[in-house]
């Protein structure tokens, strides 16, 4: 099996949240690692954004594994940065070949 080109740069990032003055919390992002990865697109939904239509694009990403447990070991709750794009974590598991994880991500407009 041919290994996959990891020719995209990500930064992984992890929630922070702190009270904010109304009594709740405010999440920001704090980036913690950065992973090469290939990426494959999966599937694609236009649902409404606020008022507006938006994409929501589904993708796979095959990044090289990191032991559980392990900071660089991407989770579903954090999310992945490339520039001005946005990737939520939705699952991670090994990949088929040895050494690399899948990480099943989407992509689009948050609120």
């Amino acid at each position: 099996m041919i290994p996959p080109a990891l020719t995209h740069q990500f930064t992984l990032e992890t929630p922070v949240e702190s009270p904010d003055s109304g009594g709740g919390f405010s999440r920001s992002w704090n980036p913690i690692g950065i992973l090469w990865g290939a990426v494959t697109t999966r599937s694609s939904r236009e649902e409404l954004a606020g008022l507006r239509p938006a994409a929501k694009i589904r993708h796979r990403v095959v990044v090289r594994s990191a032991p559980i447990g392990s900071p660089q070991r991407p989770r579903p709750e954090q999310r992945l940065r490339r520039g001005d794009r946005i990737f939520a974590i939705l699952g991670v598991v090994d990949h088929e070949m040895q050494g690399y994880l899948r990480i099943d991500v989407e992509e689009g407009p948050f609120q």
